[in-house]
């Protein structure tokens, strides 16, 4: 159950952040490149553990990789409370520019 929850929301979350990238680069605001220190260092996460998913090294692992449940929910929890957290920032940046 978890590799199937964990391999759907890592393209989502990757798509989220993305998303963000864009719009904080669109505000123009000059404050804090949210790009450069939140959002780059997620995706290279998101990469890494994608790739890790789907290497062969891991291919036949997931049985073992179960027993791991706890570690994965954790990612997934640092990965989505950083969204919601920049989706905030940016919806503060933006009230901050329309001023």
């Amino acid at each position: 159950m978890v590799d199937r929850v964990y391999k759907s929301d890592l393209p989502r979350l990757r798509k989220a952040l993305e998303k963000l990238r864009d719009d904080f680069c669109k505000l123009d605001s000059g404050k804090t490149d949210w790009s450069k220190l939140r959002i780059d260092p997620l995706l290279k996460h998101l990469d890494s553990l994608e790739q890790l998913l789907h290497s062969e090294e891991f291919s036949e692992e997931f049985s073992r990789l179960r027993k791991g449940v706890k570690l994965f929910h954790t990612d997934l929890v640092y990965l989505r409370e950083n969204v919601k957290g920049l989706e905030e920032l940016l919806r503060s940046e933006k009230k901050s520019v329309k001023k």
